[in-house]
């Protein structure tokens, strides 16, 4: 007898042969690469590949996938539906498909924070044969003793993270309370067991800190864009590091400019798009022209395509920027 076929089992089979479809194409690449290297080198990345860059032993795409949308944590303003609508959309094996399909475009690389059922997916795409790489912040407490946040850390490297980061809403706050020296102790966690390890944050103060008091960070995360968008701050709106409404997560892109060109780490951008406020197009070329060596952006699956080819495109017209490529 026929087995019975309705639209959510053709949905699951549909989602789940797609997402093996794109790792079984990472795994033929793979393997044809690897068939295809000279015996004394690497193999030649294809001419129309994205560009990578180098943070210690990583080499990591200058587009990374960011981490909103796989934890569900959008910034929606006062569009209260937006969190659930992307909820329901980037169901488990939504997901599995988006970073399958990431990897197939180039995008080798996500970040995100570890949230228990987000990171219980991330191992689960390992298991399936993934590659992508994770940079995570733990979000545990950084205090004197260190003990959670090196639990966690160590957690972390455990389940396969190749890089760790300082949450950026825990290095705003220990900037805030002039405790600096833990900042520089949650640094030097990740280092001290082998990885590279990076300091986000949204606050400009934050950086300026670390490079002061010559915190060892391999890289940073900040976040980066310009106003002109509609729900965009006006000049007197301006008064934390971020906000919701009006919608902000860079007080002031200009002095984000000028203090990073003083710094030779790796630059992460972040929120580049200002939560989905400011197009690929104008959002990544910004970002890339004005001194960003990676930028972490949303994607829905059926974006990443697209913003791939604008991110290659944003990249080949930066040519001529102003701060050196620091990876």
């Amino acid at each position: 007898m026929p087995s019975r076929m309705n639209r959510r089992t053709l949905l699951k089979d549909s989602l789940a042969a797609t997402a093996a479809g794109a790792l079984a194409w990472h795994a033929a690449a793979e393997g044809m690469l690897a068939e295809d290297a000279p015996p004394d080198g690497p193999a030649t990345a294809p001419a129309d590949a994205l560009p990578t860059g180098r943070i210690g032993k990583l080499q990591i795409s200058r587009i990374v996938l960011g981490g909103n949308l796989l934890t569900h944590y959008t910034h929606s303003r006062d569009l209260q539906y937006v969190y659930k609508l992307a909820a329901h959309y980037n169901t488990d094996e939504k997901i599995l498909e988006t970073l399958a399909l990431a990897e197939q475009h180039g995008v080798n690389t996500l970040s995100m924070h570890n949230p228990p059922h987000p990171m219980s997916l991330l191992k689960k795409y390992r298991q399936q044969g993934g590659k992508i790489q994770w940079i995570i912040c733990p979000t545990a407490v950084v205090e004197d003793h260190m003990e959670a946040y090196t639990a966690e850390v160590k957690e972390l490297l455990d389940a396969g993270c190749e890089a760790i980061y300082l949450w950026g809403v825990t290095s705003d706050r220990l900037v805030s309370q002039k405790r600096i020296d833990l900042l520089a102790k949650a640094v030097e966690v990740a280092k001290d067991l082998g990885v590279p390890s990076g300091v986000g944050c949204h606050d400009l103060r934050v950086v300026e800190q670390c490079e002061q008091n010559k915190v060892p960070a391999d890289f940073y995360i900040k976040t980066f864009h310009h106003h002109e968008y509609p729900s965009g701050p006006k000049p007197d709106q301006l008064r934390g590091p971020t906000s919701e409404v009006p919608a902000y997560w860079c007080k002031d892109p200009r002095a984000t400019m000028d203090v990073m060109k003083t710094v030779e780490k790796p630059w992460f951008a972040f929120k580049v798009m200002a939560a989905g406020a400011i197009p690929p197009k104008d959002a990544f070329a910004y970002a890339f022209n004005n001194g960003a060596d990676h930028i972490l952006a949303g994607m829905f699956d059926f974006e990443i395509a697209g913003d791939v080819e604008i991110a290659k495109a944003a990249i080949a017209g930066a040519a001529t920027r102003e701060r050196p490529w620091r990876s």
